[in-house]
């Protein structure tokens, strides 16, 4: 009884809670709508935000790299690791139990007082068992900690999950543009072999001069020449697809796969407001987790100030008799505290390190929303441009081959026209996949793409109100 009511004013001390992580407020602008655009929609982003496009083949490719990504598996090893973690650091705070056992052997040779030479035999077993009561929460903070660095882990999983999926659409994108392209410049190939033969028979008539069989021999090869690099951003995109299925890009050349016309959005991009992206982005739920670990921390470094109480006891079988102990053990780094107060400074140290750190990361997701949604406004709009430019480029080559066609007109000017509506289509294709990289990279940003269940509740408190 005397050793319980020493006790009591310690366990009547230890009101102590972990530290709260401190608020988490965004900029008092971060949550309203985001720059308005023609292009995009105050709707709320989607989770498949690939399906937008209602490509089968773009489906099976983004389950095949969920399902099979080397990345991923790094990814899953790690959240089970930090799941392990979080297990021992509560059981931690549960009693502690093991049983110990000894067999030995007395020689009585050894023993000139015994008065048998018979040997014995001496078996002992014994239960112990031992409790920190944890008076000053230093467990309980460590488990604190433990929790959040899981769910940081688990946002890092989410975030990796995005960056895969939007990955693999990426590769996908630049595989159909390339096939359209290579479609557009075989084309113009195909056109300009034919205005070629027509001028050699021309010259044969004896109707125009070398000059411009050569114009004509020129044009053509150079339109040829715009077909290999497309063949290689091809090949590159199959490799790319290859490595993000887990597959070595050796074996993209068996993969049936070939695009020829580059998938489109349904509607308007869907880009929600700020508030929905500091709510979904995985990298900001996982610099909040961070701090909400580093908060704890706090509470770990400060329990080392206080003494540590942990009660024991033991009871077995020792010496051919049975035997129970019980007893407190009390330790405390006292009055040198200097090692447990630096710790404690760190600790605070690094809490305020990872505020900063979130704080960085929620601009930086607001600049990349608003950088992609400017870079994609404009892409939208040149590729209006170009649309309008290669319709007249279209019609430009037309009304030059009728004046050659009826002598008004030298075929130089026919060259230039067709060269010109030529390089008209290649930049207008090359525009299309720049807009639909553009809305890739607008998703990404987003963090469109993958939340866990686990993770729509794990933000709550970043609902966030203005400073």
């Amino acid at each position: 009884m005397r050793r319980v009511a020493v006790l009591i004013p310690l366990a009547l001390s230890a009101c102590m809670t972990p530290p709260a992580p401190p608020p988490t407020l965004a900029p008092a602008n971060a949550t309203g709508a985001f720059t308005g655009m023609p292009q995009a929609s105050i709707a709320p982003v989607p989770d498949d935000w690939w399906r937008l496009y209602d490509d089968p083949v773009l489906d099976k490719l983004v389950a095949a790299s969920l399902a099979a990504n080397a990345d991923l598996r790094v990814a899953y090893a790690n959240l089970d690791g930090a799941r392990a973690a979080l297990a021992q650091a509560r059981a931690a705070r549960l009693p502690q139990t093991s049983i110990e056992s000894s067999l030995g052997v007395d020689n009585p040779a050894s023993q000139p007082s015994a008065s048998s030479l018979v040997p014995t035999t001496d078996y002992d077993i014994a239960l112990a068992a031992s409790w920190d009561a944890d008076l000053f929460g230093r467990l309980r903070s460590a488990a604190l900690a433990a929790s959040a660095d899981a769910d940081a882990q688990a946002a890092a999983l989410d975030g990796l999950k995005v960056a895969v999926v939007a990955d693999t659409v990426q590769a996908y994108v630049d595989l159909c543009g390339a096939g359209q392209a290579q479609q557009v410049a075989a084309e113009q190939v195909r056109l300009l072999e034919r205005s070629a033969a027509l001028v050699n028979e021309q010259f044969r008539a004896g109707e125009v001069s070398p000059l411009e069989v050569s114009q004509a021999a020129t044009l053509v090869e150079t339109s040829r020449a715009a077909l290999p690099p497309l063949d290689a951003a091809a090949a590159n995109a199959r490799y790319r697809l290859a490595t993000l299925q887990g597959r070595p890009p050796a074996e993209a050349q068996t993969m049936a796969l070939a695009c020829k016309k580059l998938p489109g959005l349904r509607t308007a991009a869907p880009v929600g407001d700020g508030q929905a992206l500091l709510l979904r982005r995985p990298d900001i739920r996982e610099a909040e987790r961070r701090l909400a670990a580093a908060s704890a921390r706090i509470g770990v470094a400060r329990a080392d100030l206080y003494p540590r109480v942990n009660l024991g006891g033991a009871v077995g079988l020792l010496s051919g008799g049975f035997v129970a102990t019980a007893s407190p053990l009390v330790s405390w780094s006292f009055p040198n505290q200097a090692p447990a107060r630096a710790r404690l400074a760190q600790a605070r140290a690094t809490e305020q390190a990872a505020l900063a750190g979130w704080d960085v990361v929620v601009l930086r997701a607001l600049r990349e929303v608003e950088s992609a949604l400017a870079a994609y406004d404009a892409e939208m709009r040149r590729n209006d441009s170009l649309g309008t430019a290669r319709e007249q480029a279209d019609l430009t080559a037309r009304r030059a081959a009728a004046r050659v066609r009826l002598g008004d007109a030298a075929y130089l000017l026919q060259v230039d026209a067709e060269r010109t509506r030529a390089q008209a289509a290649l930049t207008q294709t090359q525009s299309d996949l720049a807009v639909a990289q553009a809305e890739v990279t607008l998703f990404r940003a987003l963090g469109g793409g993958w939340r866990s269940d686990a993770a729509r509740g794990a933000v709550a408190g970043a609902a966030m109100p203005p400073r």
